[in-house]
């Protein structure tokens, strides 16, 4: 068989394409595989499809994928053809989309890539600039992102996380009911809601029907909320009510390790229940919980707090909330005093657990994947590439890497449907 038609059946190409030319450089490890149309051949008008005779043509290459260990690139004329109705209009290949230096082929490699390697890992293993490689990861979220279907949402989880050094964040809200990441956006005040409305809205969803809401106790989040989602029932989330509690005792503990040293190096044992403590930090609770310390009355208090969560019904966990608060305000312990008053201005939305039985773990296990996923890469110059992360984490974007090149062969379906691309959850 002819090399140049073995080339052509390889790349799937049909008539008018076909490969006219290989060139082989072994010093730059390089093969070029050069691709023209046969002479007098009509091309669809990219708009209306009606055909066209070819008006003029443009050089341009495209990156593939490697053959063996040779970098391999597509050079091709393509013509633009005059439309009688739509004028001169360039005609798409079918090897490689609008706009893109690199073939379907090439493309759907690196997205594998990407999901188990940091982007300039990837580029280092193919041999390409990061930026050319953040570009497509940002093309292929969005273009994802944008068949996200959202009319069914109704409960959402929102938190942030940190983006930068210098009080840079990012605010992530989630589908609770799917645990699928719905939005990302830079900012962490009430103008995030503002803009994950207009972004529900125009993946077809409706903010009249998110009933329920997953939050801290930031206000800007609560007024948000109340802005633009005025049916949404706020639950405020387990684990920041007890995080708040952990901040206290610890804050109590630093005020009192400067007249009681035995304190020291005790920090992480008053950050845990009594359950999870190691041996040696069991003994060394067993030893400072009886001490008439402050600290050891505001770690009780913590973990009387705990079996809030215990209680049978709203109104049992009504009157326990109460009767807490109330200890808590007798103690005058200042730090404690003010989680008991906070809690009391938000009482209602931490009853709401009870009801909805909503909680941000979720959303923690996002965070610290993005953590890692930072850790891995050593940062992201761009708060932008950090949220695309965060999209390939938990958004359940669907690419489907069989049809990202239109003329490649389709396999018969068999009783095992194809399973379409979808991110790992261990993305860096």
């Amino acid at each position: 068989m002819d090399t140049k038609v073995l080339f052509t059946m390889a790349l799937g190409l049909q008539a008018p394409w076909e490969v006219t030319d290989l060139q082989f450089n072994e010093e730059a490890h390089r093969l070029d595989i050069l691709i023209d149309f046969k002479r007098g051949a009509d091309f669809p008008c990219p708009v209306c499809g009606q055909s066209c005779k070819v008006h003029d043509t443009e050089e341009k290459t495209w990156r593939h994928m490697n053959f063996f260990q040779y970098a391999t690139y597509l050079t091709a004329r393509v013509p633009r053809c005059k439309c009688d109705k739509d004028g001169v209009k360039q005609v798409q290949v079918p090897w490689a989309r609008p706009g893109s230096g690199f073939t379907l082929m090439f493309e759907a490699l690196l997205m594998v890539l990407v999901r188990s390697m940091t982007v300039s890992e990837a580029a280092k293993l193919v041999g390409e600039h990061d930026t050319r490689i953040w570009r497509l990861v940002h093309y292929h979220v969005e273009d994802a992102r944008s068949r996200v279907d959202m009319s069914e949402v109704s409960r959402v989880g929102i938190d942030e996380t940190g983006a930068k050094r210098g009080q840079k964040y990012i605010t992530l809200v989630v589908d609770m009911e799917a645990k699928q990441l719905l939005f990302g956006v830079e900012g962490r005040d009430q103008e995030t809601l503002k803009a994950f409305k207009a972004d529900l809205v125009a993946h077809g969803g409706d903010p009249a029907k998110i009933t329920e809401a997953s939050v801290d106790m930031s206000p800007a989040f609560i007024k948000g909320l109340g802005d633009h989602f005025p049916n949404a029932k706020l639950t405020f989330d387990r684990f920041h009510v007890m995080k708040l509690l952990g901040e206290a005792v610890d804050e109590v503990r630093r005020k009192e390790v400067k007249d009681y040293p035995e304190l020291k190096r005790s920090r992480y044992v008053w950050l845990k229940n009594p359950s999870n403590l190691s041996a040696r930090q069991a003994k060394m609770l067993k030893a400072l919980r009886n001490a008439n310390l402050n600290t050891a009355e505001a770690y009780r208090m913590r973990c009387t707090l705990q079996d809030f969560y215990e209680q049978a019904n709203p109104n049992a966990a009504k009157l326990f909330l109460n009767e807490w608060i109330a200890m808590v305000l007798a103690s005058g312990i200042e730090p404690m005093v003010k989680v008991a008053q906070t809690l009391q201005v938000h009482a209602e939305g931490v009853l709401r657990w009870f009801r909805s039985g909503l909680s941000n773990g979720f959303l923690e296990g996002l965070n610290s994947l993005i953590k890692a996923a930072k850790a891995k890469a050593r940062g992201y110059r761009k708060i932008r590439s950090l949220i695309a992360v965060a999209y390939l984490i938990a958004g359940k974007l669907k690419f489907n890497v069989a049809e990202l090149w239109p003329s490649q062969p389709k396999e018969k379906p068999t009783a095992r449907e194809p399973v379409p691309f979808r991110p790992s959850p261990v993305l860096c």
